[in-house]
């Protein structure tokens, strides 16, 4: 499949995490961020496991569950944190250092040289996603600050790890185990740390739904998809795309307004991503390359179910 098929395939998956601050605020019950992280996760993992019927062997359960914080438990409680006590636009910023996090982690962890094309898309990328975002006066709070960027940092080595660990399993399987794996980690902290849910309504459920099957489920299966065909760097500046469709989603749906410096910031992200995508190509030592060359000739015919390891 041609890389430009393989970059918008995985491009999908961030943009649609874009929709997952309006239908939080709009659509959830507010008040539970570790609940409502755990049932988008956990569900969403059950179904697919039932539907792959492919469960980790138990030398895999360590790094599954490594994975599965980093990529989902820890992440997604760190995003709430900082949403929480920063402003959004804030908040986002901090998310976006996530792709010169994984420059470096990518360089200790997989032997990926660090260019500085990329570096300059990644810095780039952020500065718009600034522009984007964040308003005057904007106040910071140390601890929302501190858990913006260890999420950040969460999800810059799970991406990089996903790289690193790849399972001889379907990306949608690997995806299940890392739900699964997630949602059992954040379901005893709901419990503990939260106070029982209210009763869930039709359009509390259709807004958990679309989160787990499709802001999870789906998404997460194309983005893991992508991590294990395309340069970890390039993948991360992808990422970028989320903020982008969550300004789109106010403007439209919400009708929030869209200025002039946004619409700058906009396009200042959309051309890092394009750079980025450049910048990272071929960047990936031979081994690396033999390795996703090798997992493509394996799984391409097993995007979806496979018989049990």
């Amino acid at each position: 499949m041609p890389r430009s098929t393989d970059i918008l395939l995985t491009a999908l998956a961030p943009a649609v995490w874009g929709s997952t601050y309006l239908v939080a605020t709009e659509v959830l019950p507010a008040g539970y961020p570790i609940s409502m992280a755990a049932l988008r996760a956990l569900p969403a993992g059950l179904l697919l496991l039932a539907l792959t019927r492919c469960l980790p062997p138990r030398i895999w359960l360590g790094r599954v569950f490594l994975l599965g914080s980093f990529n989902f438990a820890l992440f997604w409680a760190l995003l709430f944190v900082a949403a929480y006590r920063l402003p959004g636009g804030v908040a986002a910023t901090l998310g976006s250092l996530q792709a010169m996090m994984v420059i470096v982690m990518a360089r200790g962890w997989l032997g990926t040289p660090i260019r500085a094309g990329a570096v300059a898309a990644a810095a780039t990328g952020v500065s718009g996603v600034a522009l984007l975002l964040i308003g005057p006066g904007a106040a910071l709070d140390p601890v929302g600050v501190a858990a913006g960027l260890g999420g950040a940092a969460s999800m810059a080595a799970g991406t990089v790890l996903s790289r690193k660990w790849q399972p001889p399993v379907s990306p949608l399987s690997f995806t299940a185990w890392q739900l699964t794996a997630g949602g059992l980690i954040l379901l005893p902290f709901a419990l503990i740390m939260e106070p029982p849910l209210p009763p869930l309504t039709g359009t509390n459920l259709a807004g958990l739904a679309w989160l787990g099957l499709i802001g999870a489920a789906a998404t997460y299966a194309l983005w893991f998809r992508g991590v294990s065909r395309i340069e970890p760097g390039a993948v991360s500046m992808l990422g970028m795309m989320s903020p982008v469709t969550a300004v789109l989603l106010g403007w439209v749906v919400l009708g929030q307004s869209l200025t002039l410096m946004q619409g700058l910031g906009a396009a200042v992200v959309l051309g890092s991503v394009w750079a980025g995508q450049r910048a990272n190509r071929r960047s990936v030592p031979g081994a690396s390359v033999a390795q996703s060359n090798s997992w493509h000739r394996l799984h391409d015919r097993s995007f979806g179910k496979e018989n049990p390891s």
